[in-house]
């Protein structure tokens, strides 16, 4: 298993924003989280990216436990989070973001790795001398996936990349992701947009106040009356 979380719990002063979360993604994978507005997501994201502390519970990488370390460390084992809000350098250019990604790499393959970011995003390589603020919402989310994929993760932690856009940039995102799971990048993926989250992924966790409720095969939960009524909009 190439992620593997147990019964985590993080506090927040004195709320409990996660009680008892448990979750795993195989290698490969693309595992879909969802859940309404306050239910963990993003801080189930950010407790395995480092960014807060755990009260209990274990995370593993790769078998090893990464749980509590700090986000350099994370990001330099494989896991790589794309926030939500994509959360760019807006003065500075496209590439100087995009070269930002690479800073803890200092191997020979940055050039390669940056070529093969313009070809998931041409339109980047279009904009590669112009500031990040000034691009469009769809290209700032491609180039906020484009700066995580220039660390080399092997864990893609997605945060609501569908957030905000048009239904047909949301298309054009979902087809990105597919095809960067398909090149080997395994991905855990938070959505509120549940077609597309269960379009892409493979299995799926639904949380509701910092627990999960429901889990299972992609397919199953789409056929599940709970998760239909709540988030496919089927009444």
């Amino acid at each position: 298993m190439l992620l593997e979380v147990e019964g985590l719990r993080v506090r927040y002063g004195g709320a409990e924003a996660l009680r008892g979360v448990s979750l795993a993604v195989p290698e490969g994978d693309v595992v879909a989280l969802l859940g309404g507005n306050g239910a963990g997501k993003t801080t189930t994201l950010r407790a395995i990216s480092g960014l807060v502390r755990p009260a209990a519970g274990g995370i593993r990488f790769r078998g090893r436990p990464i749980t509590g370390q700090r986000p350099k460390a994370i990001v330099a084992a494989g896991v790589v989070q794309v926030p939500e809000g994509r959360q760019l350098f807006p003065r500075m250019s496209v590439l100087e973001n995009l070269e930002l990604g690479a800073y803890l790499r200092s191997d020979r393959e940055i050039r390669s790795d940056l070529e093969r970011v313009f070809g998931h995003f041409p339109v980047l390589r279009e904009r590669a001398r112009q500031a990040a603020g000034s691009l469009s919402g769809g290209e700032q989310q491609m180039l906020a996936i484009g700066r995580a994929l220039m660390a080399r993760p092997r864990l893609l932690l997605l945060d609501e990349p569908s957030l905000g856009l048009a239904p047909r940039v949301v298309e054009e995102i979902a087809a990105i992701v597919h095809d960067i799971n398909r090149a080997g990048v395994s991905i855990l993926l938070v959505e509120q947009n549940a077609e597309m989250a269960l379009g892409l992924a493979r299995t799926a966790c639904v949380l509701e106040s910092g627990t999960v409720a429901i889990s299972g095969a992609a397919a199953d939960l789409r056929a599940d009356e709970r998760v239909r009524r709540a988030y496919l909009g089927v009444a």
